[in-house]
């Protein structure tokens, strides 16, 4: 092959391979594009279905609040044919889990989740609790609005919070419904703003659950929602 020939070979190459690079490029730009798009059309966000668990059966991304080998055996992922679940058991109201769940809060409002109540004992403690944690406060400290499902407390009742105590929301009271899950829908958005009196954080804390002494209850998948 002459010189002249190498030189209209390599300039042949070179092009193709431009081409090649262009369409490459914009064919991983479009998938970016599309995968954007399906990213904001979306209307639900999922946080937690409980669907994967440790060797132990704790769920898998979450962490005990204290004494982590008593809260390790009372949480335990459990499974009834396909529907997964989180079973508790409660040994007391301050032993609780919980997982850093990043979402925007503005635009998924809307939280959700299932819970079933089997075992309720007499008394003053919560049945159990979500504490939704939107933001955190001058020294990190996650700043929760805490779901409640009360012995006593009417449903509705907002019992505001204090400098070491979460705002609760009341949204269940008595043992109604004992063996039967139970479909719950909060605004954590338009509840943070009105009880904590400001903004919450571009990006959500994550989420906590508690299960009061002596209660047994279920908890099934968490969501995100848009309005």
């Amino acid at each position: 092959m002459d010189s002249s020939m190498m030189r209209r070979w390599c300039r042949h190459l070179s092009y193709t391979l431009i081409l090649c690079l262009v369409a490459l490029t914009a064919e991983t730009l479009w998938i970016r594009i599309i995968d954007a798009q399906v990213a904001g059309s979306a209307t639900v966000f999922l946080l937690e279905d409980f669907s994967k668990a440790e060797i132990d059966g704790f769920p898998q991304g979450w962490h005990a609040s204290r004494s982590e080998t008593i809260t390790r055996q009372a949480y335990q992922i459990q499974q009834d044919g396909t529907q997964t679940y989180l079973r508790c058991k409660g040994v007391d109201s301050n032993v609780r889990i919980f997982k850093r769940m990043a979402w925007d809060p503005k635009a998924f409002p809307i939280i959700s989740w299932r819970w079933r109540l089997h075992a309720s004992p007499t008394g003053t403690e919560p049945f159990a609790a979500v504490f939704v944690s939107l933001d955190q406060d001058f020294f990190g400290i996650p700043i929760n609005t805490k779901y409640l499902w009360s012995p006593n407390l009417s449903a509705g009742t907002i019992v505001e919070g204090g400098l070491f105590r979460p705002a609760q929301v009341v949204l269940r009271s008595g043992a109604e419904k004992i063996g039967e899950w139970i479909d719950e829908r909060v605004n954590a958005y338009e509840d943070f703003t009105r009880i904590h009196k400001h903004e919450p954080a571009s990006q959500a804390w994550g989420i906590s659950l508690v299960a009061g002494p002596g209660v047994t209850i279920d908890f099934g998948p968490i969501a995100a929602a848009r309005q």
